[in-house]
């Protein structure tokens, strides 16, 4: 079973290649789920407190905290599946990726989705899924944070980079070659 990890910063198309996954009947396992479920055990709202809920789970439980409650989905999905692929969406820490390269070993592919900071800005505004997406500075400080957890570091470990300043199509046309196991991956 393939396991293709995804990374990138806000609105790089992260979600966007999750679809084509889905369209592609590969199952996607989302890491912001493992922490929108945690801020709605304690009480709180994701949309308010993701970030904090994050840095809280890695202080509380160590830095692969959300890596490690993300496995067994993973291998549930893995289990579940028709085909011989899984998609986890949102990689940010380097431990994140250690503890997944040790878990799959050469099944393991990741994959970094990159795009300029005006281009990803633009992309959140219009989406408008928060009022901090459409805010520049809350967008910057979203961004320092996630390259505080090492999200530079594990974007530049990726086995194949995708960069999404193309047209929609040629992003989703690479992002299934790499579904389906075509894509040229970096030794």
């Amino acid at each position: 079973m393939r396991v293709i990890g995804t990374v990138g910063l806000p609105g790089s198309g992260k979600g966007e290649a999750a679809a084509v996954a889905e369209e592609e009947g590969v199952p996607v396992v989302t890491m912001g789920d493992v922490i929108r479920a945690e801020c709605r055990d304690r009480g709180l709202d994701p949309a308010e407190h993701h970030g904090a809920v994050a840095k809280a789970l890695r202080e509380e439980n160590g830095p692969a905290a959300i890596a490690e409650r993300s496995l067994p989905l993973i291998e549930a999905a893995a289990a579940d599946a028709t085909g011989d692929a899984v998609l986890v969406d949102g990689l940010r820490a380097p431990i994140e990726l250690e503890r997944f390269r040790e878990r799959f070993g050469d099944d393991f592919t990741l994959v970094a989705i990159t795009a300029p900071f005006d281009v990803r800005a633009e992309r959140l505004g219009a989406r408008g899924r928060d009022e901090s997406d459409m805010d520049i500075e809350a967008l910057k400080d979203r961004e320092a944070r996630e390259l505080d957890f090492g999200m530079g570091e594990v974007i530049d470990a990726a086995d194949v980079t995708i960069d999404n300043t193309d047209t929609l199509e040629a992003f989703r046309e690479r992002v299934r070659g790499v579904v389906a196991g075509t894509a040229e991956v970096r030794e």
